[in-house]
């Protein structure tokens, strides 16, 4: 059996947790008891299945590489029928987005889940337990062949030793920078960018030679949380307590994380913008470098070839004094069908969604891990892409040092991240004092799970 290496939280409504108490489904997923495995489909046996992914929510290579997918998975299984939707509130809105549909009796049969909704998806929205459901012996199939799926990959979307969710795309934080943008501001190309401060005095030169802020740093701003434990981890820091019962965020170690962010948005180099915005304005060149996921990678190629710039990367950097400890982001594939059917065709489609082939797609058209890493050493999957395509190299040397996301317990986890993201945006862009702000966070969001 795996073992659990890490657990996550939701944060939704009394109605959903009143509901999904009685959607138990095959499987119980607080005992762990389960019938008989669902039974295969016919030969001639039609299924429609409804598959629920936030990459849908996303024009260009994302929707396309995505539909593309589906298609191929349609044309391999003729007898199943994918209806693709994106989340009901937009690409964050995982866990909202089935709960509602769960209140209309209409859950979808599959979804992409993000990581900080296991607990949740597990215990309140019926999320099947796959170990019981298609079997043990299924599942370590579907994490093995040619391509086994990288150890610490494999695990992400355990629940109590059982997988429940199967891992499916993440990133780890990687730092893009315009190439073109350092040498025009009298920066080498290959100038050593793998600490913040050597970080710093490159932007600052950048910034002296354009009069723009040149750097972003997604883990700053609301929605880079998962981003942000990476540079806590990277001080010495955390979110929370090993045991899981005290908020850590706002003690020393975490503090000066936001601190060393501070500094560089006093030094004038660090942009104040919205998640979205620093994708934007790093594809317009309006900063050179930014610390984000690789779910970029794609548009930024797409951007620097129209735009005449040559784009590069590197590991995330680590502060002085310190090792650099990337964290992931990114979801798994959950089961929430009530119906053998349906949920044997859900599973099918989530083999297929997780092969060899879609990860040859995704990884080279999107620019996620390839969670199946020994595609990048085989000629006839990613090895010509990656070949011609060093960007990818960061992400995947991190993978081998990747501590996971941690989530928050209780059904409160939204709230927390809300009040720690605020509290780190007023601490670095709005004057307020870090330790200060992060303590006083750190106790409401300690009675929020308490």
């Amino acid at each position: 059996m795996r073992t659990t290496k890490w657990l996550a939280a939701g944060a939704l409504s009394v109605a959903a947790l009143t509901l999904a108490g009685c959607a138990t489904g095959t499987v119980d997923a607080a005992s762990g008891e389960a019938g008989q495995t669902i039974p295969e489909l016919a030969p001639d046996q039609k299924v429609e299945i409804t598959f629920e992914s936030y990459n849908l929510a996303q024009a260009g290579v994302w929707t396309d590489t995505i539909t593309g997918l589906i298609d191929d998975f349609e044309a391999e299984h003729p007898n199943i029928t994918v209806k693709a939707q994106p989340p009901q509130g937009g690409s964050s809105a995982t866990a909202s987005s089935v709960q509602t549909q769960l209140l209309a009796g209409n859950p979808p049969d599959v979804a992409q889940m993000t990581f900080d909704t296991v607990d949740f998806s597990v215990n309140q929205l019926g999320a099947q337990n796959l170990d019981k459901l298609v079997g043990e012996d299924a599942v370590e199939e579907n994490f093995g062949g040619a391509h086994p799926f990288h150890p610490r990959a494999k695990v992400l979307g355990d629940w109590n030793g059982a997988t429940y969710g199967m891992p499916y795309v993440f990133s780890t934080p990687v730092l893009w920078f315009n190439a073109t943008a350092l040498e025009k501001a009298g920066v080498p190309a290959d100038t050593d960018l793998s600490t913040w401060p050597e970080v710093t005095e490159v932007a600052k030169k950048i910034t002296a030679a354009t009069g723009k802020p040149a750097l972003s740093i997604n883990c700053s701003v609301k929605g880079g949380n998962w981003c942000m434990q990476a540079l806590f981890k990277s001080t010495g820091g955390g979110v929370l307590s090993d045991d899981r019962k005290t908020i850590e965020f706002g003690e020393t170690a975490s503090v000066e994380a936001v601190t060393e962010l501070r500094k560089m948005f006093d030094a004038g180099v660090l942009a104040n913008q919205a998640a979205t915005a620093q994708g934007e304005a790093f594809m317009k060149g309006d900063t050179a470098i930014t610390l984000t996921t690789s779910a970029y990678q794609g548009a930024f190629i797409s951007a620097a070839k129209n735009g005449g710039w040559e784009l590069k990367a590197a590991e995330m950097p680590a502060f002085d004094g310190h090792d650099a400890v990337p964290t992931n982001s990114g979801s798994g594939l959950f089961i929430f069908s009530q119906d053998p059917a349906k949920q044997r065709a859900g599973w099918e489609l989530i083999k297929f969604m997780t092969s060899d082939h879609a990860y040859t797609e995704i990884s080279s058209k999107i620019g996620y891990l390839p969670l199946r890493t020994s595609l990048t050493e085989d000629p006839a999957a990613l090895e010509p892409w990656a070949d011609a395509n060093p960007l990818i190299e960061p992400n995947l040397a991190q993978l081998d040092r990747l501590q996971p996301w941690v989530s928050y317990p209780g059904n409160s986890y939204v709230q927390v991240d809300d009040m720690l993201a605020t509290a780190i945006e007023e601490s670095v862009f709005y004057g307020k004092d870090p330790a200060a702000t992060l303590a006083a966070a750190q106790e409401r969001a300690q009675d929020l799970i308490s």
